[in-house]
C-alpha cells in the first residue's frame, strides 16, 4: 500500500510545521504548529485545513515549540478526537506553552479592541486559554526509544533530537517502509542539551534546514555575554533578552550563573526572569534530568540565578527601575508576550542593549531589529530603536549547516528520497545542493501543499 505525504507547513518558512501522512484511508498529522512572522503566513492559521480535523486519526509531535505544537488547541476545537502522541517532556512543556499561547491571544485581542489598533471588529483570539487546557486531555506521553503500535502494521518511535527537553526525531514504519522526520535537530556538544541521536538508515527522510546556509560562530558564548553585559552595565543600562521560554531561557540562565560564579560579570547585577511560562518551563527542565547535561546541583544553581517575576504589576515595575540589570522575557522573536512592553520602554535608550539569542523568522520584530530597523511597530505605534542590538547565533539550539551534514553522514545508505523543509527558501535550497553534491542523494525542497507518494 502506498503512503502519501502532504506538506502543510514549514516549507519556505521555519514556522507552521504540519505534515499530513495518509496510509490507505488512515490520516495522521506529524507536528501541528502555528505559522508566525509575515502576515501572509499568519493568515494560514485562520484558513481551514485541507483535511477535516475529524478525519485525522492521531497527531504525533516532535517537540513543544509553538511552531510545532501551537495549532493543536484549534485542531481539537475544530473537531479532532484522536490522541496527540509525544514524549513526556513535550507533554509537560505543552501544558505550559499552549495555555500561555491561548492566554496571550485573548489578551492581545482584548488590547486591540480596547485601543482600536485592529481592522477587525471585533478582534478575536485564534483560540482561548480554556481551549488550550481542553486540548491537553488528548495528549498521551510515549517514552523515547520504544515502539508505539498504532495498529495495522504502523509503528512510531521517538528518538532524542537534542534541541530542547522532550525534543524527538520521529521514525514511522509502515508495511516495511520507514520515514524519518528529523524535527528540530539539536547541536552536538551543546553546553546544556544531549547530542542528537545517530541514525543509520531510513527509506525516506524529512530534514530541517533552519541554518541550512549558515554556520554558527565558534566564539565562546560566555565571553560574548560577559562583554555585552559589562559594557551595558558600565553605562548604567539594561540588557533585555527576548528568549524562547523553552530551551534558550534555560541555556542563558546557565551561562549567566557560570559567569557570576567566576566573577566575570558583577555578582550584584540583578537578573530577572520575567515570564511565568519560562519560569514553569525552567522547573520542568529541572524535573527532566537525563535529557540534558546538567547535574541536579547545576540545575539548582541555574534556576536560582534569577529573580522570578510572575505578577503583571511586578513586570511593569521593572520598566520604572533605572538600575542596571538583565531582564529575560518571552518571546524569542519578540512576537508577543511581556517582552513587548519592555521593548517599548528600553529599546529607545542608547544605554541599553537588546540581546537576541537565536534564529529570527522573516517578518518578526526580531528579524527587523537584527537587520537594523530604526523602528518597530508595537501595539499600533512605532517604537524607535536606539539601543544596541545583538544576536548571539552561537547560542542557537538548531544544528548549523555543517552540523546537519555531519548528522546525515552517519547514514549507511542513502534514503530513497530526502525532503528539505523548515527553512527560509535560501537556506533550504543551499542544504539541498550540499546534500546532492556532497552525498549524491536524491533530494528536493517541497512547496506548500505539495503531495508526494512514497512507493
Amino acid at each position: 500500500m502506498t503512503i502519501n505525504l502532504t506538506f502543510l507547513g514549514a516549507v519556505g518558512t521555519v514556522t507552521g510545521s504540519k505534515y499530513l501522512l495518509e496510509a490507505g484511508d488512515r490520516r495522521f498529522l506529524l507536528d501541528c504548529g502555528l505559522f508566525q512572522g509575515f502576515k501572509q503566513l499568519r493568515l494560514r492559521n485562520w484558513a481551514p485545513l485541507p483535511v477535516n480535523p475529524k478525519n485525522i486519526e492521531a497527531v504525533i509531535l516532535t517537540h513543544a515549540h509553538l511552531d510545532h505544537s501551537g495549532y493543536v488547541p484549534l485542531l481539537v476545537k475544530n473537531g479532532f478526537k484522536g490522541h496527540v502522541y509525544a514524549t513526556s517532556g513535550t507533554c509537560d512543556l505543552c501544558s505550559v506553552l499552549l495555555s500561555d499561547s491561548g492566554y496571550l491571544q485573548e489578551r492581545d485581542a482584548e488590547l486591540a479592541n480596547r485601543h482600536g489598533y485592529t481592522k477587525h471588529r471585533p478582534a478575536t483570539p485564534l483560540y482561548t486559554q480554556h481551549d488550550a487546557e481542553v486540548s491537553m486531555k488528548r495528549f498521551k506521553p510515549v517514552p523515547f526509544e520504544q515502539d508505539l503500535d498504532l495498529g495495522g502494521g504502523l509503528t512510531v518511535r521517538f528518538r532524542p533530537a537534542g534541541h530542547i527537553i522532550g525534543a524527538a526525531m520521529v521514525l514511522i514504519t509502515y508495511e516495511g517502509k520507514s520515514i524519518l522526520f528529523s524535527g528540530d535537530l539539536g547541536r552536538p556538544g551543546s553546553a546544556t542539551m544531549v547530542d542528537p541521536s545517530i541514525v543509520r538508515k531510513a527509506d525516506y527522510l524529512v530534514v530541517e534546514s533552519t541554518y541550512g546556509n549558515r554556520l554558527h560562530e565558534k566564539s565562546d558564548p560566555e565571553s560574548r555575554i560577559a562583554e555585552i553585559v559589562n559594557r551595558v552595565a558600565s553605562r548604567g543600562g539594561t540588557v533585555l533578552i527576548p528568549a524562547f521560554a523553552v530551551g534558550r531561557t534555560q541555556t542563558i540562565l546557565f551561562h549567566l550563573q557560570q559567569l557570576k560564579a567566576q566573577n566575570r560579570i558583577p555578582q550584584n547585577l540583578p537578573v530577572f526572569l520575567d515570564s511565568p511560562m519560562a519560569i514553569n518551563a525552567t522547573n520542568i527542565f529541572h524535573a527532566h534530568l537525563g535529557e540534558h547535561r546538567l547535574t541536579k546541583e547545576q540545575c539548582s544553581a541555574t534556576c536560582n540565578v534569577a529573580t522570578y517575576v510572575r505578577l503583571a504589576e511586578d513586570s511593569k515595575a521593572l520598566d520604572h527601575n533605572s538600575m542596571p540589570k538583565i531582564i529575560i522575557s518571552a518571546s524569542g522573536m519578540a512576537t508577543g508576550g511581556r517582552i513587548l512592553p519592555h521593548l517599548k520602554n528600553f529599546a529607545s535608550d542608547r544605554r541599553n542593549a537588546v540581546l537576541f539569542v537565536g534564529f529570527q523568522a522573516g517578518g518578526t520584530r526580531g528579524d527587523k531589529m537584527t537587520h537594523g530597523a530604526d523602528s518597530v511597530k508595537i501595539h499600533g505605534a512605532y517604537i524607535p530603536i536606539h539601543a544596541e542590538v545583538e544576536n548571539l547565533h552561537m547560542l542557537s539550539a538548531h544544528a548549523d549547516a555543517n552540523e546537519i551534514m555531519g548528522w546525515l553522514g552517519h547514514f549507511e545508505s542513502p534514503p530513497k528520497r530526502t525532503f528539505v523543509t523548515h527553512g527560509e527558501p535560501a537556506a533550504s535550497d543551499a542544504l539541498r545542493l550540499r546534500i546532492e553534491e556532497e552525498l549524491n542523494w536524491s533530494c528536493s525542497v517541497p512547496e506548500y501543499r505539495d503531495r508526494v507518494t512514497l512507493d
